[in-house]
């Protein structure tokens, strides 16, 4: 795919850098620049860096849980605190970390992925932004209310929940925030790309990342009001006397899980969709090929979403469904490795005898195909009903989704950072720390997460403070393990992405030679304001 700027009215060539004669203010600077910002690089760059203090606030609450965990026996805290950490350390990382660090990737890349000005709706995209502070603040500060922070787990599962104190009703708000921002960001997504594509970027010709996030914008319209309508019903049962949820007035608190799990599960593909985008645009770079079977990667995407709104109930096969019921989810939950599969086997195919390199960015996609399959093998597991049944509410679950979770949206998150970094910052990292950052990261990750499906497999329920003697040895090395696993996030945060913000090796136009797309043909660092003219793509 060849691309030029070509001015359609006059049809000469455009050199990007005289865009000032257009008549263009220069961007704003200070405070009000970040503020009232409206340039979709900026609101990126303000989606990552509260995503990552996210990751770093949610990260603290995880080694706490982990310290409490290193002996039997109550060390730190009560248990109540304790759970309440389990629970804000869930929705934090969820909605506070991992959802919005993808969304700034949306707003970075996309428009300069398709050859768009910017995002479609400007100002809609500085509002969903400026929500995800103001919920923050209601989730964490619900640590400070009477009876503290929602002690519910990350689900929220009445009746726990409609019992707890005010804690729970910031939580609900907080919740309803993000939504909110998350339906805002995905309409914006999704005319962006429909709507502003530069002439020729035919939908078939884009790259896997405005595929991805297309799917997964969808998929986030589609089950956002669910959540807001289970957390909505919690609300009236709280404090306006309904009992959606509550057996003693005729409801049923199963029937919050059914509701919540419809949300939940098209979510975990919201959680991992644009990291699969990510890791289809970094391995046919570095293996200096094209995508491996670039059409059945897209319908593969598209198969997983459709597919990941019939399989919720698999959370829920010790809540006394019927038998019948159990072999339609378990089927077809199996039925999702098939796609998730396709991806695996294209992904291996476009190395197959490519020219490869191994620099951070590849070794970070290899890490993910490597530990995310391992993450996928425990899913098909735990989608075998007589097994889930008896490891449900064990550490082997919480293993499994934080193999797909830390090892697959955070790993592609880390990867992409890598990729592109160098044209958002104009400056090239530090190959050397950014080895360091991989291989201390897989390694400490696998001394945390692996233990716990030994841990599960031998009976440990997750959500507990205390524990027979009998689980000590792994406990405490997976505690060991999550410390050095938040050391090299510190690490990453000092040692790699504030030195490339602040200088280092000017970065190439094209830092990658085995990069493909219109991103790449625009200076690094980008600048405020590109394609103004809309690039031709040939």
């Amino acid at each position: 795919m060849s691309t030029t700027a070509i001015n359609p009215a006059t049809g000469h060539a455009h050199d990007q850098s005289d865009d000032h004669a257009y008549g263009h203010h220069d961007h704003p600077h200070g405070w009000r620049r970040w503020l009232y910002a409206t340039n979709h690089k900026d609101i990126g760059s303000l989606y990552l860096w509260f995503s990552f203090f996210m990751f770093m606030s949610g990260g603290v609450m995880a080694l706490a849980i982990r310290a409490e965990l290193f002996q039997p026996g109550l060390q730190l805290m009560q248990p109540e605190f304790f759970n309440q950490l389990t629970t804000m350390h869930g929705l934090v990382m969820v909605f506070g970390a991992i959802m919005p660090a993808f969304v700034g990737y949306a707003n970075w890349m996309i428009p300069l992925q398709i050859g768009a000005p910017d995002m479609a709706f400007a100002r809609m995209n500085n509002f969903s932004f400026w929500l995800l502070p103001v919920a923050a603040c209601l989730l964490i500060g619900s640590f400070l209310v009477p009876g503290g922070a929602v002690a519910a787990g990350w689900t929220l599962y009445a009746p726990l929940s409609t019992q707890m104190g005010p804690g729970m009703d910031l939580a609900i708000f907080a919740v309803h925030i993000m939504g909110a921002s998350s339906i805002m960001g995905a309409i914006n997504i999704i005319v962006t790309i429909l709507n502003m594509r530069a002439p020729g970027m035919t939908l078939m010709k884009m790259p896997m990342f405005c595929w991805t996030w297309l799917i997964t914008a969808y998929l986030l319209i589609a089950v956002m009001p669910v959540l807001a309508g289970a957390i909505t019903m919690t609300l009236t049962d709280r404090h306006f006397g309904t009992s959606f949820f509550n057996a003693a007035g005729g409801g049923d608190p199963v029937m919050y899980q059914h509701i919540f799990w419809f949300f939940g599960h098209p979510e975990v593909y919201i959680m991992i969709l644009p990291a699969f985008g990510i890791i289809s645009q970094i391995i046919p770079a570095f293996a200096r090929k094209q995508l491996f079977g670039y059409a059945s990667m897209v319908y593969a995407t598209a198969s997983i979403a459709i597919l990941s709104f019939m399989v919720w109930a698999h959370h829920m096969f010790t809540s006394g469904m019927p038998v019948t019921g159990q072999l339609f989810f378990m089927y077809a939950t199996m039925l999702i490795a098939v796609p998730t599969g396709v991806k695996i086997f294209n992904w291996i195919a476009t190395m197959w005898r490519g020219s490869m390199s191994f620099e951070t960015p590849m070794l970070f996609a290899i890490g993910f195909i490597f530990v995310f399959t391992l993450g996928g093998f425990t899913g098909l597991i735990l989608a075998v009903t007589p097994i889930d049944i008896q490891v449900h509410d064990t550490y082997y679950v919480v293993a499994h989704f934080h193999y797909v979770l830390v090892a697959g949206s955070l790993f592609a998150l880390f990867a992409g950072f890598y990729y592109w970094g160098p044209k958002w910052t104009g400056y090239m990292y530090s190959e050397a720390r950014g080895k360091f950052h991989f291989w201390a990261s897989l390694i400490t990750f696998n001394i945390t997460f692996f233990p716990m499906h030994f841990l599960g497999l031998a009976g440990m329920p997750r959500r507990i403070a205390d524990y027979p003697a009998q689980f000590t040895d792994f406990n405490m090395i997976a505690s060991i393990g999550a410390l050095g696993f938040g050391l090299s996030q510190v690490y990453f945060l000092f040692a790699v992405v504030l030195p490339s913000i602040r200088g280092g090796e000017k970065a190439a136009d094209k830092p990658w030679d085995g990069a493909e797309g219109l991103e790449w043909t625009v200076p690094s660092p980008a600048p405020f304001h590109t394609f103004e003219v809309p690039p031709i793509v040939k």
